[in-house]
């Protein structure tokens, strides 16, 4: 008996956020890390995943973006993550995707291969951890994504909170830690002479 296809799976990167606590001369994703902004870090490494990549843009002007990625501008993106992460999985639907796994645009330490890691698992819910911490990237089956939020500054938190007992955890190599403020870019560049693993 053949066994069945394989959902399609779409990276969705979140990059449309306001940055307002990074307290240096430019938006945080524009900052660099070895010379490469940070949002790039985290673009590259999705890409790493080969798969099909949407990237959800808002705030910060990013270029240059690669012709592979579909690019979607939230023009709302005061409104708080949830409308990026509903833009992207309309994207993604749009790509044929049955499965998107999301992760942000200011975690340069997520490696291609957690990416790799969840785009080619097959449970309908699952997040990579670093050394036993939850983190992104997250994947998330198109039967779930009714349930994530519209609006507001929440991303699929509850949903794994709400189906606890099915979501599968993957441990995975690089680091969940976000760049939020200059210290904490600062702290980044003091502990590690390379980014993305």
């Amino acid at each position: 008996m053949p066994s069945a296809p394989h959902p399609k799976v779409v990276a969705v990167l979140l990059a449309a956020g306001a940055g307002h606590r990074f307290d240096g001369p430019t938006h945080k994703l524009l900052a660099t890390i070895d010379g490469v902004p940070i949002w790039q870090h985290a673009l590259n490494a999705a890409l790493g995943a080969n798969v099909p990549v949407v990237l959800v843009t808002g705030a910060a002007e990013l270029a240059p973006i690669p012709p592979t990625v579909t690019v979607v501008h939230n023009s709302n993106w005061q409104q708080g993550q949830a409308g990026s992460l509903t833009l992207g999985i309309q994207a993604a639907r749009d790509l044929g995707a049955e499965v998107v796994v999301t992760g942000l645009a200011d975690q340069p330490g997520v490696s291609a291969s957690a990416w790799r890691r969840l785009t080619q698992h097959t449970a309908d819910l699952a997040v990579a951890t670093y050394d036993g911490q939850r983190g992104h990237p997250v994947r998330i089956a198109h039967t779930y994504w009714p349930e994530l939020p519209t609006h507001g500054d929440l991303g699929a938190r509850d949903v794994l909170a709400r189906h606890a007992d099915a979501v599968e955890q993957i441990p995975c190599e690089g680091s969940p830690d976000d760049i939020d403020t200059a210290k904490d870019l600062e702290r980044w560049l003091r502990r590690s002479p390379t980014s993305s693993p």
